[in-house]
């Protein structure tokens, strides 16, 4: 499939479609063929923002799950903070995308990732204003994913019942290891986990040099943002810096 909005909306009419119900991770078990639809968002609210409002167009429900240690984005800005309450808005799920590499001195110690686990979701709930009960992994540790770990009060999106009892499709690195289309197509399995990295997907076709690049490149323009926000007459400031480099030069 392609990497674009009309490619994601044609996707969920496959599923639809091949009558899947679109199902989350806690009323699955009322449907005999169903789909969860699951996104974490690695670097981009906005993105996750716009795939949101084609699902909720489209009538259909997901759980988008948020990094609370992201380098990318503050779950506490207010940008950040309005978007992830748009896609609440919208009528999906917001789950805790957890990065165990954080925390290198909880290594080892499963019984403390659990806590922290719990932790950042009390975190993160308070910060969206809505109850998160929900967690997935992000680079997980092969220990982290044998321990199948049980949170009371937390589904684990890792457990191994959303592995065996479903088949599992994912587009991690701008690639899906099967044909999601073709394995919907079949009809061979009767529920499905999709996850989906909304930072992939654009108005037109990118390939994921393009898709990185850009988001890099962007960056600029962002950092420039912030500080019209924060600094009285940044454009005069810049102009100064500009007129110095243009002296070195000479």
């Amino acid at each position: 499939m392609k990497f674009t909005y009309d490619g994601y909306g044609n996707l969920l009419r496959k599923i639809r479609g091949k009558g899947y119900q679109i199902a989350d991770y806690k009323n699955w078990q009322e449907s005999d063929r169903c789909v969860i639809l699951r996104h974490d968002i690695d670097n981009d609210i906005g993105k996750a923002v716009k795939l949101s409002k084609i699902e909720r167009l489209r009538g259909v429900s997901s759980t988008y799950f948020v990094l609370l240690t992201s380098d990318s984005y503050n779950v506490f800005s207010k940008k950040s903070n309005d978007g992830l309450k748009q896609i609440l808005a919208n009528g999906h799920t917001i789950g805790l995308h957890f990065d165990e590499v954080r925390y290198p001195e909880l290594s080892g110690d499963i019984e403390a990732v659990k806590e922290k686990i719990v932790e950042e979701t009390e975190i993160l709930s308070g910060v969206i204003g809505s109850k998160v009960d929900i967690v997935s992994m992000h680079r997980p540790s092969r220990l982290v994913l044998d321990a199948d770990l049980d949170i009371p009060g937390i589904i684990n999106s890792y457990g191994r019942t959303f592995f065996k009892e479903f088949k599992y499709l994912s587009d991690s690195r701008h690639r899906w290891r099967e044909s999601v289309e073709k394995i919907i197509e079949s009809e061979e399995y009767k529920r499905l986990h999709i996850l989906t990295h909304a930072f992939w997907y654009n108005e037109t076709e990118q390939d994921i040099h393009k898709s990185v690049s850009d988001f890099v490149n962007n960056g600029n323009s962002q950092r420039y943002q912030a500080m019209v926000e924060n600094i009285t007459d940044l454009a005069s400031i810049m102009a100064e810096d500009e007129v110095v480099r243009g002296k070195a030069d000479l």
